[in-house]
């Protein structure tokens, strides 16, 4: 069960990815912009993190679906994944609304 979260978070950015190939949204339609508009929020939230982290405000909580693979104290290796997932999802759903509203 150690790998349970991260591999629902793999499939969950590979289904983004599909529907970002079959529609055309963000990697697809312009990858540079894409990059640029998915590694800022991204570098942000690990910060946010990672500050979280040394403040004592965010840890990792005891989870049997966890890999327990520790990136850095108290940052997971899900963590990572789950940043990009947010990040991605958040940008494909805004790229669709843009989309829709033209």
């Amino acid at each position: 069960m150690n790998f349970v979260y991260l591999t629902a978070l793999l499939v969950s950015l590979a289904g983004l990815g599909l529907i970002d190939a079959k529609y055309k949204l963000a990697f697809a339609r312009n990858p540079k912009a894409a990059i640029v508009a998915m590694l800022i929020p991204y570098l942000l939230f690990v910060i946010w993190d990672t500050a979280g982290i040394a403040l004592g405000i965010f840890f990792k909580g005891q989870s049997a679906f966890l890999s327990g693979i520790l990136l850095a104290k108290d940052f997971p290796l899900e963590e990572v994944f789950f940043l990009a997932l947010l990040c991605y999802s958040t940008l494909i759903v805004s790229t669709w609304f843009d989309r829709v509203k033209k």
